[in-house]
């Protein structure tokens, strides 16, 4: 996809330039067309015309100076998962931008907007195996919604614009942009313009939803005895919690949310009933092979939801709401899809459907809280002796916080914890790494996070691994004075491929167990104050310490070394097969 077909561009802003102006500034004049504030970059030889540029407008465009390009890549997820618009970082070429590499494919699988853009080698030196030359177009092409090489300085306003509407459009992704040197340092042939883009013929993501699937789904819901609602994170892309919330409050159907879905609705609504997957509540999941209609938004029936997919939701009619029509029966077949937006979606169905109440289906959810409450979750937090329990942790952190702040999670057994455990009552509060799985995500997430929500107390919950692959944002955070607090729960091993060797591999522990530093000496070193804390006595007021704390602090807890998640689906099962020990 190197090319897009012909543009149909709406004329939002066009900025006159009294000179004829390199692309390096047409780059920076294109970026402000586009109400960029925020980049986060590193810089390069093959880059640096564009940095040079971005000295003239330090006052229109924050650039913030990461310490690695993966950690710009997950700073731009973070930033753009708070906002809503697309994060945006800066790099060089070769290494630069092949860093970059697991934040794009972890934005695209998560539907993170993100427009990357990256140095390349002169156009002359294209295909030569020059210095720090690599063929970014290829390696990224699989895992971009759209990527391309700028070659000549004209070309700079209307591929960035193209690279912007692309992004924040439809399902939401990266876009990767490779600028040739030689681009940036030679001078545009006419006068700069911009117009923002809103249309392009071979792109067509569609908003509005056709009338007769709309009409299809609301017959099957209202015909429904057993409805259930599985909401993902398409419906926080789409900003229509209230929607979500008026149409199950009219229909009165349950709602379990997805991983990445969390946070979509309050978890103390009555008609909350948990979340799904792997490790989550025990009654969403048994309750799934229960139901007679799944209405599934946002979602994209991910194996980690589905378990075996051969054997998930046989009994049920499928009600599939989502803007990717490729998404439509990929893994689980659609009796009435609807493909449009999920806010318009829902608009168009709420005046269909009709009033319900459905109590004594909803109340069978209940029966499994109970099970699940007395089996893991009441001996989690009340646990009288030994080293403290991740679980512990997080109800204290929600209780202090009142479920308000925005929890950034890495990827482990930490993450299940928090999900768990986090009480959420605020939307768009929950930002991790879901598809992908990407350890060290969390504390540049975090960082990007706090930036796009400078309001918001900002939170990141961080395993003892995850934190060691990009512990160096440390200086990314306490060079920008931002106040994000970080919580390592450090129980001295990988945890979460611990419990699957325990499990499954007959407690062969093989090269998961972690010798760690002084953590809270090396934030230290970075000027960021923290503290350790060890004894369950002292977490209450360890918590106060890094919550009150005027900057940016890291609370390291000591936990539990060999301590589990459950509920959990044991891989290639059934979701009615979750165990709870």
């Amino acid at each position: 996809m190197e090319a897009i077909a012909s543009v149909m561009p709406e004329v939002i802003e066009t900025i006159p330039v009294p000179t004829y102006i390199n692309g390096s500034h047409a780059l920076m004049q294109a970026l402000v067309a586009e109400g960029v504030e925020t980049i986060f970059g590193y810089p390069g030889g093959a880059i640096m015309p564009v940095y040079d540029a971005l000295y003239d407008f330090q006052e229109r465009i924050n650039h913030i100076l990461v310490r690695h390009e993966q950690g710009a890549g997950h700073a731009a997820e973070g930033y753009a998962r708070v906002t809503g618009r697309a994060g945006v970082c800066l790099v060089t070429s070769g290494p630069g931008a092949t860093n970059l590499v697991t934040a794009i494919a972890d934005a695209l699988i998560d539907s993170t907007p993100m427009v990357c853009i990256v140095g390349q080698v002169a156009k002359k030196l294209l295909g030569t195996d020059a210095f720090q030359e690599a063929d970014v177009m290829g390696v990224t092409m699989p895992i971009t919604k759209w990527n391309y090489q700028i070659t000549s300085a004209d070309e700079v306003p209307d591929i960035i614009s193209k690279a912007f509407y692309i992004a924040q459009s439809g399902r939401p992704g990266p876009v990767l942009i490779d600028i040739t040197k030689s681009a940036q340092l030679e001078l545009m042939t006419k006068p700069f313009t911009y117009e923002r883009c809103q249309t392009i013929i071979s792109y067509k993501p569609r908003r509005i939803p056709k009338q007769e699937q709309v009409e299809a789904a609301a017959q099957l819901i209202n015909n429904a005895k057993k409805p259930y609602l599985l909401v993902g994170h398409g419906v926080q892309i789409a900003k229509a919690e209230e929607e979500l919330k008026a149409f199950a409050e009219k229909t009165g159907i349950p709602v379990a949310t997805t991983l990445l879905g969390q946070s979509t609705i309050s978890t103390d609504h009555p008609l909350y009933v948990g979340w799904l997957g792997m490790h989550g509540n025990y009654g969403p999941n048994v309750m799934t092979d229960e139901a007679d209609i799944i209405i599934a938004i946002g979602m994209r029936f991910d194996d980690r939801v589905t378990g075996d997919a051969s054997k998930y939701i046989k009994q049920a009619k499928v009600v599939h709401i989502e803007i990717d029509p490729s998404e439509i029966d990929k893994i689980i077949h659609a009796d009435a899809p609807v493909v449009g937006d999920a806010k318009e979606a829902l608009k168009a169905l709420l005046p269909l459907v009709h009033p319900n109440d459905h109590t004594i289906w909803r109340n069978e959810f209940r029966k499994y809280d109970a099970i699940e409450n007395e089996a893991i979750t009441i001996p989690t937090l009340n646990t009288p002796s030994g080293k403290i329990r991740m679980g512990e942790v997080i109800d204290m952190l929600s209780r202090k916080t009142k479920g308000e702040a925005v929890l950034v999670t890495d990827v482990g057994q930490h993450q299940m914890m928090a999900s768990r455990y986090y009480q959420f009552r605020r939307p768009n509060s929950l930002v991790t790494s879901g598809g992908m799985g990407t350890m060290g995500f969390a504390l540049p997430a975090a960082f990007g996070a706090q930036v796009g929500a400078p309001d918001r107390q900002v939170v990141a919950i961080i395993g003892d691994g995850c934190f060691q692959m990009t512990l160096q944002e440390l200086g990314t955070i306490v060079q920008n004075k931002q106040p994000v607090k970080a919580i390592i729960l450090n129980n001295n091993f990988l945890g979460m491929v611990r419990q699957w060797q325990q499990l499954f591999h007959e407690r062969r522990y093989s090269f998961v167990e972690l010798q760690n530093p002084d953590f809270i000496t090396i934030a230290r070193g970075f000027g960021m104050d923290g503290q350790t804390c060890s004894e369950r006595e002292n977490l209450s007021t360890a918590l106060d310490t890094m919550l009150n704390h005027d900057g940016p602090f890291l609370l390291e807890v000591i936990v539990e070394t060999e301590e589990n998640v459950f509920p959990m689906v044991p891989a290639g099962t059934s979701v009615s097969q979750i165990r709870l020990k």
